[in-house]
């Protein structure tokens, strides 16, 4: 794949994606799995930790100099701002205080978003649904990078390039292909993030706030924990849509890099998927896998055969052939 790219240069399925199948075989030869089904209840408890940490740290950056925040912003605040987006995902399934309890859910979403800066909270929410049910679809599929991504985007200077703007393309890329107005909570997430944001600025300053937003997007783009975005459905090995990384940073990112494991039982929460990989093991062992997003990175900036285009997408009914 070189620098033309066109529609066919996408590997198209099919067949149906794969994890249903596999749930359903994995669940009649492991019946007991049905049991990690729930939430987690300490979730909620890491958060508050984690909030109160990122808010702690203000205290001892609004006076430092531009270089200490953005070195800061990129090695801590992103960091666990990050952790933040992982644990929003987690929300986005009601897995810290059950699918009985969506509100609950919802509001804590909007509670991790603050120290973000960017009320994204609930959008995530809603367009990670239409992932999961329409994964690879190439118009309701939002993971899915648009053909002008990939034609842009397909050099080594222009992945490169790409990745750096990635958070850029995940929060606009599903506004551009598939607009909805926006509902309730997302009017809601969005008040209470820029009130939130006005309060951070006259209290702790500017630098506060970049440190806040550079921080997140910096975390999201060009640095390890950034690697998993493209870790999770990039097609590192032909044919294979879904990759789990099995790697130290699973710590801090609420087992997120477990994805073949969470796109079979989304009813898990992200603590016990390793779980999932422990009982089931024959069905994981032998799937293609990751173990450093950095290496991720790297291959899929300085891979001639890995792209934006590098994607298992299926046709949206209703589209020509």
């Amino acid at each position: 794949m070189g620098a033309h790219v066109s529609r066919d240069d996408f590997e198209w399925a099919y067949t149906e994606q794969p994890h249903t199948n596999r749930r359903k075989e994995i669940l009649a030869k492991y019946p007991q799995i049905q049991k990690l089904y729930g939430h987690d209840p300490n979730l909620k408890w890491v958060l508050f930790g984690l909030v109160s940490i990122q808010f702690i740290s203000w205290f001892f950056l609004w006076d430092q100099s531009w270089p200490v925040i953005l070195i800061c912003g990129y090695c801590f605040g992103g960091v666990i701002n990050h952790s933040f987006m992982c644990a929003v995902h987690d929300l986005s399934h009601n897995l810290a205080f059950g699918q009985l309890r969506p509100t609950a859910n919802r509001m804590l979403g909007i509670f991790v978003n603050l120290p973000i800066g960017v009320p994204f909270a609930m959008s995530f929410q809603r367009y990670h649904r239409e992932h999961h049910r329409y994964l690879g679809n190439e118009k309701l599929d939002p993971d899915v990078p648009t053909l002008l991504e990939a034609k842009l985007f397909c050099t080594t200077l222009g992945k490169l390039l790409w990745v750096m703007l990635l958070p850029l393309f995940y929060a606009f890329r599903p506004v551009i292909r598939d607009p909805k107005r926006p509902t309730l909570w997302e009017i809601t997430n969005f008040v209470i993030q820029i009130t939130f944001d006005i309060f951070v600025i006259q209290y702790f300053g500017w630098k506060i706030m970049v440190y806040m937003i550079l921080g997140s997007l910096m975390a999201m783009g060009l640095h390890p924990m950034g690697g998993h975005f493209i870790s999770e459905h990039y097609m590192f090995r032909k044919g294979f849509e879904t990759y789990s990384y099995y790697g130290p940073l699973n710590f801090i990112t609420f087992n997120v890099g477990y994805h073949n494991e969470h796109h079979d039982f989304p009813a898990v929460p992200g603590s016990k998927l390793p779980e999932i990989k422990r009982i089931a093991s024959e069905y994981y062992d032998h799937l293609p896998q990751h173990h450093s997003w950095t290496r991720v990175l790297y291959d899929f900036v300085m891979d001639p055969d890995i792209g934006p285009y590098a994607r298992i997408k299926r046709k949206h009914k209703g589209l020509d052939s």
